[in-house]
């Protein structure tokens, strides 16, 4: 199965750019498409000046042009988006396919003093569940880019016998070091594939956040198989079912687990 990496910076409400990207995707016969974060609507501290109503009206356009693009390419796209209800914004994963979109929100958020989803965003906290998805027999499993530090997350990722992970994220700062490692890690511990999508361009304050791209796919032995630039692009790879199950029979993670959850 072919996959997409979609590595944007916010995109503009016209619907040109994505729909150049999916029309290449259905050339290639890519199903899967994963946007960076924070590409359907303004990022993130952007979002904190912007009055609620300027928002909702960012995020209803954008569904609707996914909604006819999903169906035009038949596609499945996974795009974080902000979603608008009455006067709260809650952070959400959306899976758009060719026929239907649903909403999963994020149920980790950023708290940190520069950058503090936890306060703007409405979603709640309640017990982790992982959002799934099923397509020509690969597992997709959604991870929002914060969550991806949580073993809480993992445990429900090796539970449910995910194949594909799909995390979108808009990483700045000095940390694409720090990114490649976690990823190669989380990868090799549960024998699984990582496509991430990072954002790309910047954010001026008093100093200019710097979004440096590095999009990648991540194999299920933990080596980085594909990734790049720090530029606007797309990513295309391929899904093996047979790496998987190699490397699963080679390190046998869940099999140890599994002997003590049967005691």
């Amino acid at each position: 199965m072919k996959i997409a990496a979609l590595q944007l910076s916010t995109l503009p409400m016209s619907e040109a750019k994505l729909d150049y990207y999916f029309r290449i995707c259905k050339q290639k016969e890519v199903e899967v498409v994963l946007l960076s974060e924070y590409a359907l609507n303004s990022f993130f501290k952007e979002l904190e000046s912007m009055p609620i109503s300027m928002i909702k009206e960012q995020s209803n356009h954008k569904i609707e042009v996914l909604k006819k693009l999903c169906a035009e390419y038949d596609l499945h796209v996974i795009a974080p988006i902000v979603n608008v209800k009455g006067e709260f914004c809650y952070k959400c994963n959306a899976h758009f396919s060719p026929k239907s979109v649903h909403f999963f929100d994020q149920q980790f958020l950023i708290n940190y003093k520069h950058w503090n989803e936890e306060k703007f965003f409405a979603n709640t906290v309640s017990k982790y569940t992982l959002p799934l998805f099923l397509l020509g027999g690969i597992r997709f499993g959604i991870v929002s880019g914060y969550e991806l530090h949580f073993d809480t997350v993992w445990m429900e990722v090796m539970k449910k016998n995910v194949d594909v992970v799909l995390t979108a994220t808009s990483s700045t700062f000095d940390s694409a070091r720090r990114w490649e490692e976690l990823l190669k890690m989380r990868a090799m511990l549960n024998n699984v594939y990582i496509l991430r999508a990072n954002r790309v361009g910047s954010y001026k304050e008093e100093e200019t956040w710097q979004f440096y791209g590095q999009s990648s796919l991540i194999s299920p032995f933990g080596d980085v198989e594909l990734t790049l630039g720090d530029k606007e692009e797309m990513l295309v790879a391929t899904i093996e079912k047979e790496s998987l199950v190699e490397a699963r029979k080679l390190w046998g993670w869940k099999k140890q687990v599994s002997k003590r959850e049967a005691l």
